[in-house]
């Protein structure tokens, strides 16, 4: 029921060599009596890319803010290793217009140590930042908003970045610039990340480990094995069968939508 960290090594290892960057240990949280997600088991390691899908109200925003300390489990345990930097794009972001924010003002709450000034450069260049910078954040498109949001995470060089479907709502041009974007971040951003999205396409075809979630975790593994299991397809139909490669771990039963 709290949010801890991991002891500290004694020796010096890489984050690649030690203990997961997140484990979630039997997580459920209730409010007013209503089980929004319940006994979630899921560790996150470093580099790793995991998609996490559902449906409408399957608790995948609750789950996120779990992660990110905003709401404490109602049972179970979150293990964070001890140099964990989350990084986080959420599904919505919106400024009052009577508050003067500058996109620049956004970028400049970024530790500056972090990133040299050629990497930094590098983000504002790919993300087509530069002309937006003194423009106020409340004028913005969405997808405009989005990319100096992705930013602002970047430049604090997380190792675990969560995107909170960043892509609802977006122009497809602008997806297609976002998703290039993240599939191929070079070395000095890599990290882990955490994308919840609707995009069943981008993600049966680019992620390595889905996580499938209707309250609880219905099934979980490869794009290839996954889109053949009972549970998926009674949430997604068939449209995305793949050649079956081997039986990852998948429930019996199915937790009802939420209201």
């Amino acid at each position: 029921m709290s949010y801890l960290s991991s002891r500290q090594s004694k020796q010096q290892k890489t984050l690649s060599d030690m203990a997961p960057l997140l484990s979630l240990k039997n997580i459920s949280f209730d409010v007013h009596r209503q089980r929004l997600v319940s006994n979630i088991n899921l560790t996150i390691g470093a580099q790793e890319t995991i998609s996490l899908i559902g449906p409408n109200g399957a608790g995948k925003s609750t789950l996120v803010k779990l992660i990110l300390g905003l709401l404490t489990p109602t049972e179970g345990d979150i293990v964070a290793h001890h140099h964990i930097r989350l990084g986080y794009v959420p599904q919505r972001f919106s400024v009052p217009a009577i508050l003067p924010l500058r996109v620049k003002d956004v970028l400049a709450q970024a530790d500056k140590r972090r990133l040299s000034a050629t990497e930094r450069d590098y983000i504002f260049e790919r993300l087509s930042l530069s002309s937006l910078l003194s423009r106020q954040m409340h004028h913005l498109s969405g997808g405009e908003t989005q990319r100096v949001l992705l930013a602002r995470a970047l430049l604090d060089k997380p190792n675990l970045l969560i995107l909170d479907e960043p892509m609802q709502g977006l122009d497809p041009d602008t997806e297609a610039l976002l998703y290039a974007f993240i599939d191929a971040l070079p070395e000095f951003l890599r990290c882990a990340m955490l994308v919840v999205s609707h995009d069943l396409h981008w993600v049966m075809k680019g992620s390595r480990r889905v996580i499938c979630l209707n309250k609880h975790i219905c099934c979980e593994g490869q794009p290839a094995e996954l889109a053949v299991t009972p549970a998926f397809q009674d949430l997604f139909g068939h449209h995305y069968e793949q050649p079956y490669v081997h039986k990852p771990h998948a429930c019996e039963h199915h937790a009802p939508h939420e209201v």
